[in-house]
């Protein structure tokens, strides 16, 4: 009988032993698929991209996932000749200049199919003084584009170095504008000098994000409509576009197709272009709305 019963404890002691080794086996398993779907979601917010720049250089960049996604299907693009097409909905084509393309007949880029044109307001000089400027041809274009039935926006090239600055720049436009009414946003375009050393060469990517809050802030304060002119350059290297979301896009990109992750409005896609009633080479742009017409934000 003794023998008996110290047989069932010891087969009750290894029922208990295997469930406890079920029991760890499955912990253990739910562990691995944790780990599993954890680094599944890591690879996925971690997605990168290769993009090139104007001269065919490449660069691979992470996608940043707190940025609204570029929703554009690509083969909705194409184009007649220098002309883009959009298939997904309303666009209009436009061009945007400065005084270095002279004297413009307005009624010719009109009846050349394009609908609107973003004028250089002002640029800040990129040399030490950094003195701020107003482009000699704003107020011909500005009166003369408008009279052509043209829809006008404005942009500004920048070159601050601080904040401070930023908000110069935005005053100094404000005072330009005076008032006036606008059909497009004010842009805020702050590039880098390729060929010359500038004041801005050793401003971090952190401080052109709070020159560009900064500038933006003070134009929508002022019942302006602010936008932000960037490449995929200063999208991946320079600007953290997560801060600069409640503000459209005029993104540059010569390529086929935008190469951009994130969204846009504007498209600046040729550097090279030529428009009848306009001398020599000319940016030309799309603009894109959402199928109930209103503006892509």
């Amino acid at each position: 009988m003794k023998g008996s019963v110290k047989i069932i404890f010891l087969l009750a002691a290894l029922t208990l032993m295997s469930c406890g080794a079920k029991k760890d086996d499955l912990g253990s398993d739910a562990l691995v698929e944790e780990a599993n779907v954890a680094e599944a979601e890591e690879e996925k917010s971690e997605e990168s991209l290769v993009f090139r720049d104007v001269f065919g250089e490449e660069y691979e960049t992470i996608i940043n996932p707190d940025v609204p996604a570029n929703e554009y299907d690509s083969k909705a693009f194409s184009f007649d000749g220098q002309k883009v097409k959009f298939a997904d909905s309303d666009y209009m084509l436009g061009v945007d200049v400065s005084h270095h393309q002279g004297d413009i007949d307005w009624n010719k880029v009109k009846e050349a199919g394009f609908d609107f044109a973003i004028l250089r307001i002002g640029y800040r000089g990129y040399g030490q003084t950094g003195s701020l400027n107003a482009d000699k041809m704003f107020e011909t274009y500005y009166t003369q584009a408008r009279e052509a039935g043209l829809q006008v926006g404005v942009y500004f090239f920048a070159q601050a170095i601080n904040e401070d600055e930023a908000k110069e720049e935005a005053e100094f436009v404000l005072n330009i504008l005076d008032g006036r009414e606008l059909d497009l946003p004010v842009v805020y375009d702050p590039e880098s000098i390729l060929d010359d050393e500038a004041r801005t060469d050793n401003v971090t990517g952190e401080q052109f994000t709070k020159n560009t809050k900064v500038f933006c802030e003070k134009i929508s304060e002022n019942g302006y409509q602010p936008m932000i002119y960037a490449n995929m350059l200063w999208e991946a290297f320079e600007l953290d576009l997560s801060q600069l979301t409640e503000y459209p896009v005029w993104y540059a990109d010569y390529e086929p197709v935008p190469q951009t992750p994130y969204n846009f409005q504007c498209w600046q896609y040729s550097n090279t272009s030529t428009v009848d009633g306009i001398e020599g080479e000319v940016d030309l742009d799309i603009w894109i709305y959402t199928s109930d017409g209103k503006n892509h934000h």
